[in-house]
């Protein structure tokens, strides 16, 4: 949909807003709106789902009604998360690591959220770990403004056409984690039942695995184990160059593995027995743990670090048809049950080698993995759609805002009396 627009402009005489419609106003943030700092609250009884919303807590509520502010303002960050403006209207609580606003009338609040969600924040915010803003910075931002019945006008037709866009994203949303249901249950339905709807069926006498065609085996993951070892431990420094080093975080979605940014270890004689081959499994053992990754092609030497566990199996096992049955749910829940401690989790090499498995023959293992490499590709490419769309519609959204808070499109005649 095209948008008309104002019949002249000015130059803004601000790079970011270029021109506006010649009758609107330039003005600084601070002559909009006073920005107040949040308040320290951990001496305030806190709960979870009673009084006031503690805004910046992750979902606290508290009674107390000391520093309490009602109404309408524009919450900014002041320390972290700093570019999420807010708008909230009602009773609230601000931690201190945010701002909240007390609106002038001269200004529309929501029009002035609007505004907030087109700063750039990387313009102004320090350049440290945790990055901030001031109050100066913040209150010394131009926006584009006009009076206020046209800033009503404009806020009412944001709220209508983003609230539009954002259906547009929920319902995206909704299906990838439908697409993703949909993979899980494919998964777990062919390395447990197979791909023959008429095979006999036996009780496997493992409670989640549940009944699995009558020809297969079931047996221990140790069973069909060749070797196993944990990582190469070791206090040195990274270095520019030598043998790369897999970590935790390098492993990646349905069991895969990207060690193209994995740091590099001095070449050492003990690393050697820790070098990766292809086909082998690495779980990891503590940060998030039960997680794991297949190694399938590799173009350099690549270690693995100490915090993963290094599994080699039997040639009876085919890679793929494995990685996709460790992929299921079943086996999935039963590792998670297995997992041990509380903030710092951990899995131990025995429990993992303790679970079961459901073993067809190496040429049924091989058709079962063709036919889910066939239907995951096809729900793979449908979630990729869906997240382009989502990619595409916030984007749209935030062209959208920009355009109307800057004057660039006319939305005047677009705005109708409910």
């Amino acid at each position: 949909m095209s948008f008309p627009r104002y019949e002249s402009y000015k130059d803004s005489g601000v790079e970011w807003l270029g021109d506006v419609p010649e009758y609107w106003q330039i003005i600084q943030l601070k002559r909009l709106a006073t920005i107040q700092n949040g308040r320290d609250y951990k001496h305030i009884e806190t709960n979870d789902n009673d009084g006031y919303p503690v805004i910046g807590s992750g979902g606290e509520f508290a009674r107390a009604t000391e520093y309490l502010f009602t109404g309408e303002s524009v919450l900014l960050g002041r320390k972290g998360t700093i570019d999420k403006p807010l708008y909230i209207n009602g009773s609230f609580w601000v931690v201190d690591t945010m701002f909240y606003t007390v609106v002038n009338k001269e200004a529309v609040p929501k029009y002035l959220y609007y505004c907030a969600l087109t700063i750039r924040f990387d313009l102004y915010s320090t350049s440290t770990a945790v990055p901030s803003m001031t109050q100066n910075d913040l209150g010394s931002i131009y926006f584009a403004v006009p009076d206020i019945a046209e800033q009503q006008t404009i806020a009412a037709f944001l709220d209508r056409e983003t609230a539009k866009i954002d259906a547009l994203i929920a319902e995206q949303q909704r299906l990838i984690e439908l697409l993703k249901e949909k993979r899980q249950a494919v998964i777990s339905h062919a390395v447990t039942k197979g791909l023959n709807p008429n095979a006999p069926m036996k009780d496997s006498g493992i409670e989640w695995l549940g009944e699995v065609p009558k020809h297969w085996e079931i047996c221990k993951v140790r069973r069909r184990l060749n070797e196993h070892r944990q990582g190469y431990y070791s206090t040195d420094s990274y270095v520019d160059a030598g043998i790369r080093l897999l970590r935790i975080t390098d492993l990646r979605e349905f069991g895969r593995i990207d060690y193209s940014e994995s740091p590099f270890v001095e070449v050492k004689g003990e690393v050697s027995v820790f070098l990766l081959q292809e086909s082998d499994f690495v779980f990891a053992r503590t940060g998030g743990a039960g997680t794991f990754g297949v190694v399938e092609v590799l173009y350099e030497p690549v270690a693995y670090a100490s915090y993963l566990i290094r599994f080699r199996f039997s040639a009876t096992l085919f890679t793929n048809f494995l990685r996709y049955f460790f992929l299921s749910d079943c086996f999935q829940n039963a590792v998670r049950q297995n997992i041990h401690g509380g903030v710092n989790q951990n899995i131990h090499a025995e429990d993992i080698k303790n679970q079961y498995l459901a073993v067809p023959s190496l040429n049924e293992q091989q058709t079962i993995a063709a036919f889910l490499d066939s239907e995951t590709t096809k729900l793979n490419t449908l979630t990729t759609e869906a997240k382009t769309a989502i990619t595409l519609l916030q984007e749209r959204r935030t062209a959208l805002i920009s355009a109307a808070v800057t004057g660039k499109i006319d939305v005047r005649g677009l705005v109708f009396p409910a």
